[in-house]
């Protein structure tokens, strides 16, 4: 278990992350399965990222030029993929996300907050972002690129799933 190795108890790791002792607990037990945006503020508690949490007892692998569709990692859930590309690479500069959400699936109550830039292009579907006090509704072709301190999430408000490659610099997944 990650909180584990790293040497925290359930209670340590929820003041670390600003959550409550029991939610630690039903994710540890599977019986909750949070969102991004709750995922990302755990970790937060830990010196880790998404992507490291994710591919934690992974192998280390050489690092290399392509990848399968069903060897990306998702960072995600059932109701929302986030497949990551380039796990490989030691120290990467980027992340490159495939995403897709089943219509109604979203980031998570909280706004998203972290370093960087990010940018993404709609393939399929329509998906809802909301970048600080602005919301728009992006449909296939459409784009978006902000700066990544300001709050933002994204939602898919159509009836059916939508699919967005996107990219952050510097990597926070």
């Amino acid at each position: 278990m990650v909180r584990e190795r790293f040497g925290f108890s359930q209670r340590e790791l929820a003041k670390r992350a600003g959550v409550t002792n029991g939610t630690i607990s039903l994710i540890e037990q599977n019986r909750v399965s949070p969102s991004v945006s709750s995922l990302k503020k755990v970790l937060e508690g830990l010196p880790i990222t998404l992507a490291e949490f994710f591919t934690f007892d992974a192998e280390p692998q050489p690092a290399r030029v392509f990848y399968q569709a069903d060897e990306l990692p998702n960072l995600g859930n059932d109701t929302m993929k986030l497949l990551l590309i380039g796990t490989a690479h030691e120290k990467r500069d980027i992340a490159i996300l495939k995403e897709w959400y089943a219509p109604g699936a979203d980031t998570g109550p909280d706004m998203l907050t972290h370093e960087g830039q990010e940018g993404g292009v709609v393939i399929r579907g329509q998906v809802e972002v909301t970048v600080d006090q602005e919301t728009r509704t992006l449909g296939p072709g459409d784009a978006y690129y902000f700066d990544s301190r300001l709050p933002h999430r994204f939602r898919n408000t159509g009836n059916e799933p939508c699919e967005v490659v996107s990219a952050s610099s510097p990597p926070t997944f």
